[in-house]
């Protein structure tokens, strides 16, 4: 898995959506001194090249100024080396000024919507779609590349015929992943998108998807057939990410994942202190990860999509739990479902029945009974 050092400038942020799990309004905003810590810390820590996204919270919160400090600071402090950049934002505190300074620097953006004005705004809260695409529009303007993500939840669901719609009608890629339990209110499951609903979902998406090839893209189809057709995860959820993804919080502390930050007993470190690889692995949050990997290779040993599920994420199986590995992720039902419809497509596709992946490429030609998945197992990420 590449390099990924996620940047979170702040957890604070201006939205309120009503399932949101990483909020919190009085965070602080990470300084310029600590961005020069990360640019000292990865001298020592690893000489690859590495993706920097900024998360959040709302990073956009800390503001243009920041930003036309950071981003040189990365580029200038860690060459040669190649250094990919994105961030994921409500794009609310877009302005000319910072889309300016990201098309400069070649910054993708993330962004979040539901769906349709009114779907969105009953789970995101009353204005944010308008807000948002004020500064998808900004974004757009200065060429930015620009892709939201959907969050599916237990009402939403059952409007997944207006919402996949919406992103055609609109030309936007979809991505989506399911809502998880808020870390806010009385009701943590209120909007929670059970694993059997999400499964459905995804085989669901990937029907649409096939029917309007060359019309859409929806992402977590793409990469899911990618897993089956490769063998190996091609997106973090699916991967040992153990060493390969670190997140840093708003003071300098290093995490796991964004998911994360915020969290005291996840803390590996720090970037002041500047620790190596072999310093992180003496913390109990490296130590908790590397049980999980240790359980999942247990607990899913006998399971044909192991290699490229690896039991989901870390974070959804733990965190629930209070820190205890009772199970994988609880998605796993829906990553099964949608791993062996998309298994069982290509064997039909190609050999007219569910012999097993082993047999995949014999030279037969049949008639697949579906729509052809092979143009997705082929497509270039």
């Amino acid at each position: 898995m590449p390099f990924h050092v996620m940047l979170i400038p702040t957890l604070g942020c201006p939205a309120n959506c009503s399932y949101c799990w990483s909020s919190e309004e009085k965070s602080p905003i990470m300084s310029i001194e600590t961005i020069k810590e990360v640019v000292e810390w990865l001298k020592i820590f690893r000489g690859d090249s590495v993706t920097f996204t900024f998360h959040g919270g709302e990073p956009l919160l800390a503001g243009a100024e920041f930003y036309r400090e950071a981003l040189p600071l990365l580029v200038e402090g860690l060459s040669p080396r190649r250094l990919a950049f994105a961030i994921q934002t409500n794009l609310w505190k877009m302005t000319p000024e910072i889309a300016e300074i990201f098309a400069e620097y070649g910054v993708p953006i993330g962004s979040s919507l539901d769906g349709p004005k009114e779907l969105n705004d009953l789970q995101r809260g009353k204005g944010y779609y308008d807000k948002t695409m004020r500064g998808y529009e900004i974004a757009r303007d200065h060429g930015l590349n620009v892709r939201f993500i959907t969050t599916f939840t237990s009402h939403s669901v059952k409007y997944k015929e207006d919402i996949f719609n919406f992103y055609l009608e609109k030309g936007l890629t979809l991505k989506l992943h399911p809502c998880l339990p808020s870390l806010k209110g009385d009701n943590p499951e209120k909007w929670t998108l059970n694993p059997k609903e999400y499964g459905e979902l995804l085989i669901y998406l990937l029907d649409k998807y096939l029917e309007n090839l060359g019309r859409i893209e929806v992402m977590n189809i793409d990469h899911l057939c990618k897993c089956v057709f490769t063998g190996r995860g091609t997106v973090c959820t699916y991967v040992d990410c153990m060493g390969d993804t670190f997140a840093v919080g708003p003071e300098g502390n290093i995490y796991p994942c964004y998911r994360f930050v915020g969290m005291p007993e996840y803390v590996m470190g720090n970037v002041y202190d500047r620790p190596t690889m072999a310093d992180l692995a003496q913390s109990e949050a490296w130590k908790q990860m590397h049980r999980f990997k240790e359980y999942v290779d247990t607990a899913c040993g006998k399971c044909a999509h192991i290699k490229y599920c690896r039991g989901g994420c870390p974070y959804n199986a733990i965190v629930p739990t209070n820190g205890e590995i009772k199970g994988v992720d609880p998605h796993c039902a829906a990553y099964k479902m949608i791993f062996d419809e998309i298994s069982n497509r290509v064997n039909e596709e190609m050999f007219g029945g569910s012999s097993g992946m082993d047999n995949m490429f014999m030279p037969q030609t049949m008639k697949p009974s579906k729509p052809g998945i092979m143009s997705l197992m082929l497509k270039k990420l």
